[in-house]
């Protein structure tokens, strides 16, 4: 299964968060959703976010452009 990616350069924070929770809310159990974001804030509420909603977060990876990737993982 590839993953479902979620384009929210641009937007500040919440809007990353918010976008993430309804990728997660309609992918399968298991699925994992990659997160874009440009908003240094999303650093701090993506992985609180993923906390509370018992998801799993893969991995936070710098990219070119000040881009932030997150890997989440939607429980099973």
């Amino acid at each position: 299964m590839s993953d479902i990616e979620v384009d929210a350069r641009g937007h500040r924070c919440p809007v990353p968060t918010l976008r993430l929770r309804r990728a997660l809310e309609h992918a399968p159990a298991g699925a994992t959703v990659r997160l874009l974001a440009d908003d240094p804030l999303a650093r701090i509420d993506v992985p609180h976010f993923a906390r509370q909603l018992g998801a799993t977060l893969e991995s936070v990876e710098d990219q070119p452009g000040g881009v932030i990737s997150f890997r989440v993982t939607k429980a099973p």
